[in-house]
């Protein structure tokens, strides 16, 4: 049986990601802040729940230790979590508090998951990590007029993507033995950034949430150290 933690699940991309898991088979843990909607949300598909705050050292410990005790192992982790600071209009807010929020979020939060779960990761035959990123954090995307990136301005949340995707490279070099690949899940409709998934243009989360799962599923000769989308590998 092979285990699974995602970060940010209680919603959007992260819960529908734990759903397709949960259906192929794996035992995932649902990651969430919020106790009561991460509890629901793990009902809701079959899963686990576990606290988890990506922003916070003390409960990141705790959630690790959570599934270390529980005996369950852990075989892959998805750094799912993230924000992004948009107004209704796609404006990003630029104020020093809301930058600092956005990288502790998705940029720290990633280490500090991270670094908490890879004594568990280890002890797996096949240690898997997905780090969720975007293509507006690709230099090529971003530079392709044929990429909706290319003309879209992400001053913060882009900046976080990419550095997630460094993260992934230098990750895949520091630990050999454990697969680090980041994802491109597509434009999709979810509440990111505060917007209303009903009138976003994006496609259903449970869509997107399939490319997440394949990364999920890769076997010992899976890839590692890429940038993956739903047609194979993005540039970075």
């Amino acid at each position: 049986m092979t285990t699974t933690l995602i970060t940010g699940a209680n919603k959007g991309l992260g819960k529908e990601t734990a759903r397709a898991l949960v259906d192929a088979g794996h035992t995932v843990w649902l990651g969430a802040r919020d106790e009561a909607r991460g509890r629901a949300a793990a009902d809701e598909v079959g899963a686990r729940f576990v606290q988890l705050d990506v922003t916070d050292d003390a409960s990141v410990s705790a959630a690790i230790a959570t599934i270390s005790e529980a005996g369950t192992g852990l075989d892959v982790l998805i750094n799912n979590a993230g924000i992004a600071k948009w107004g209704s209009d796609f404006t990003e807010s630029l104020d020093s508090a809301s930058v600092l929020e956005v990288f502790d979020t998705n940029v720290v939060g990633i280490v500090r998951v991270t670094e908490a779960a890879l004594p568990l990761l280890e002890q797996s035959a096949n240690p898997v990590v997905v780090n969720v990123s975007s293509a507006l954090g690709s230099f090529w995307a971003t530079h392709e007029p044929s990429r909706p990136a290319s003309s879209f301005v992400s001053l913060i949340y882009g900046s976080s993507k990419a550095a997630v995707s460094m993260l992934t490279v230098q990750y895949s070099r520091a630990h050999t033995n454990v697969k680090f690949n980041a994802v491109e899940p597509g434009i999709t409709a979810t509440e990111l950034g505060g917007g209303d998934p009903g009138s976003h243009p994006g496609r259903p989360a449970s869509v997107s949430a399939q490319v997440v799962a394949k990364l999920a599923m890769i076997g010992p000769d899976g890839p590692t150290g890429t940038f993956q989308e739903d047609q194979g590998e993005l540039g970075w």
